[in-house]
């Protein structure tokens, strides 16, 4: 999805953006950190080193950088690491617009469907997974007072 005739792109990014993926993530995260007691797991990560690792989609609309999808093979499904959009363009559709794109990227890998986990905290964002067709696949206590949910997405049968 390169462009979409509304003044948005999109693109893959390289090393050199790795300080805009931080401050992108960092803006779109902060509102979880007095809900968490801390900084969710996604704004302690050295994107640096995650860029050279993991494909990073990104979006841009009025010459900024908008909104992010962080995406790697795991097993038979695609893992999104990562979805975030600067406060500034939420409730637009470019969350919405990656997720549909990291299942397309998941089809076209020949996988089974995407997967992702967050806080079970973020209840919102949850409720939005949910309805973009994400069931609820468990849950892990990964430190003291810290509940992972993990979710995933079967792809939709294509049509022969």
């Amino acid at each position: 999805m390169p462009s979409s005739g509304d003044g948005v792109s999109q693109r893959i990014a390289t090393a050199a953006d790795a300080a805009a993926i931080a401050a992108l993530t960092y803006e779109a995260y902060a509102k979880w950190v007095p809900l968490a007691g801390r900084k969710p797991l996604p704004m302690e990560v050295d994107y640096d080193a995650a860029v050279l690792i993991y494909r990073f989609d990104l979006v841009e609309a009025d010459g900024r950088l908008a909104a992010l999808i962080e995406t790697t093979p795991d097993g038979d499904r695609l893992l999104i690491g990562n979805v975030a959009v600067r406060p500034a363009f939420q409730d637009q559709g470019l969350g919405e617009r990656l997720m549909r794109h990291s299942e397309a990227l998941a089809a076209q890998a020949g996988l089974k469907g995407t997967r992702l986990y967050t806080n079970k905290l973020f209840a919102a964002k949850i409720a939005l997974y949910e309805s973009l067709g994400y069931s609820l696949d468990g849950e892990d206590h990964v430190a003291p007072g810290v509940v992972r949910v993990n979710m995933s997405k079967p792809l939709a049968p294509v049509a022969a």
